[in-house]
């Protein structure tokens, strides 16, 4: 069995009796939607014409929000349902940014996931989805896709259908008849002109974060209307007339700092030590920079259950694992290297040297290790094409480079046993702040694959974050620095830390903040 959807938009009028079924069926609280309509105009008056077009999960055969999950709470059943369990869910919100069509949201109430399960209560005993059954046209067909006498398979094999992204390799099985590219494709419209629901941009409860923040930043664009006043035209060819509230900011300061301090963490233990393999590098000043690490490490688990809805589940990721999610994976690479770092670091301190000499380079690869997850993590968030790229990996590296060397500057700098090292923490801090220039001018100046990431890479350089990324991340967190580095050396460390750290936190934001703001729907 496969089980599948048709929206047959030659039938469709916008009545919403799927939405409210679908609300009736499985108590979906205002605010978020598992199923809606989304309305599009497109033309000029009097030439124009109304297009709606039934969203919800696609119900893909292979499903990222599956993979990226840590815990098992979206499974793929055998019947070819995505269905979700929501007592297991931890609300890291993984799914959301995986999903390519936005059709997962987080439960105001519950601080869950959830979305449309193809109301498996109902097909388990013979019975269609609740959407099915209420649409007054018919324009809702499920079925098994893979029983040739089925109604959804006959029309499959005799309508030419779309899918919404299909570039995403997902493999949708949900299909349109007579379905239009302009509501398909949410960047052929523009999602911020006014709509119904286009004033609550940032979802409901905890997770509202952000709400008014696109409100107050055009707040001075906003011209108010006469009564009659005909509104100007938008760039795209089609606008929103009603749609579901966007989700806003789901990933949000807790992660940009989880990030930094996993930075740090990695890069303070793995420079001294890579160091020591090399040249000779003080015992203490090793074992300062394994406290340091754990130090931070510490507060990077703190910052990551701080981050989930459900933090009392936050063990669930390591007793429950799904291996295939770098979420579950990060977290037992976090684990390992704490564990291999205080070994090491007992060791030193009781000058069990042999142990040490052992733990030190596995430690090394697990303190690598945490440096980049990450990048795998985003990676599998194929909602969001600008994470997929190649560099973020590099970057992280990087990031983890100039992190470590500017904390561990604290210490070099404090104690004069230390003094001779701030020149070689200085250098290393210089060359990783030259390399961090360059990859950023390769990511943001090379031709993006998707359009998608393209509009974020503009965004970032000339748009809503320019600000940030010019004046915070490249001048004051990399240009200042590497200048006064370069021709006050040591004697302006202080300044030099702080500001190659506020700079790491900036870019953290904007690389995770940008993203996100991208429509999905």
């Amino acid at each position: 069995m496969n089980y599948g959807f048709i929206i047959d938009n030659r039938k469709c009028i916008g009545c919403h009796a799927c939405t409210v079924a679908c609300k009736s069926e499985h108590e979906v609280p205002i605010g978020v939607n598992r199923t809606w309509v989304k309305y599009i105009e497109k033309g000029e008056f009097p030439d124009t014409r109304r297009l709606f077009s039934v969203m919800r999960c696609n119900h893909c055969a292979d499903a990222p929000c599956v993979e990226i999950c840590p815990v098992t709470a979206l499974y793929t059943r055998a019947d070819g349902i995505v269905d979700f369990d929501d007592r297991r869910c931890i609300a890291c919100k993984a799914c959301t940014q995986a999903c390519p069509y936005d059709a997962l949201y987080m439960h105001p109430e519950f601080h869950t996931a959830a979305k449309c399960n193809y109301c498996t209560h109902r097909v388990d005993v013979g019975l269609e989805p609740a959407c099915v059954v209420v649409c007054p046209e018919h324009a809702i067909i499920s079925g098994d896709m893979d029983n040739p006498e089925t109604e959804i398979s006959k029309l499959l094999a005799r309508e030419t259908v779309s899918v919404r992204k299909p570039e995403k390799g997902t493999e949708p099985k949900l299909f349109y008849i007579d379905g239009d590219s302009v509501s398909l494709r949410p960047s052929e419209s523009d999602p911020n002109t006014d709509y119904m629901w286009s004033s609550q941009s940032s979802g409901v409860g905890k997770f509202a974060k952000f709400a008014e923040q696109k409100k107050a930043a055009n707040a001075d664009k906003t011209v108010p209307k006469k009564l009659h006043q005909i509104e100007p035209r938008a760039k795209k060819d089609a606008r929103r007339v009603y749609d579901a509230p966007g989700k806003g900011i789901l990933w949000g300061w807790e992660v940009y700092a989880y990030i930094l301090t996993k930075a740090i963490a990695a890069g303070a233990f793995f420079i001294p030590v890579i160091a020591g393999f090399f040249t000779d590098v003080p015992t203490h000043f090793k074992q300062i920079g394994g406290l340091i690490s754990l130090v931070f490490l510490a507060v990077t688990g703190v910052l990551l259950i701080m981050d989930l809805g459900r933090p009392d589940r936050f063990l669930n990721v390591l007793l429950r694992p799904q291996w295939k999610s770098w979420l579950t994976r990060g977290a037992y690479i976090i684990t390992g290297y704490g564990g291999l770092a205080t070994v090491w670091l007992g060791a030193s301190y009781f000058e069990f040297n042999l142990i040490a000499d052992i733990v030190a380079p596995i430690a090394v690869v697990f303190s690598l290790l945490t440096a980049i997850y990450t990048a795998f993590l985003f990676a599998q968030a194929k909602g969001r094409d600008f994470w997929q790229s190649p560099m973020l990996g590099i970057h992280m590296l990087v990031h983890s480079v100039m992190a470590g060397s500017a904390i561990l500057l604290i210490p070099a700098f404090i104690f004069e046993s230390f003094a001779s090292l701030q020149e070689v923490l200085l250098a290393i801090l210089i060359v990783a702040i030259a390399l961090h220039l360059v990859t950023l001018a390769i990511e943001l100046t090379t031709t993006h694959t998707t359009e998608d990431a393209q509009t974020v890479a503009k965004m970032i350089v000339k748009g809503e974050f320019s600000r940030g990324f010019w004046m915070g991340m490249v001048l004051a967190g990399n240009v200042i620095p590497m200048t006064l580095a370069l021709t006050l050396g040591s004697t302006l460390v202080p300044v030099i830390i702080l500001l190659v750290l506020v700079g790491l936190y900036k870019a953290q934001e904007i690389w995770v903040k940008a993203p996100q703001t991208i429509q999905l729907s």
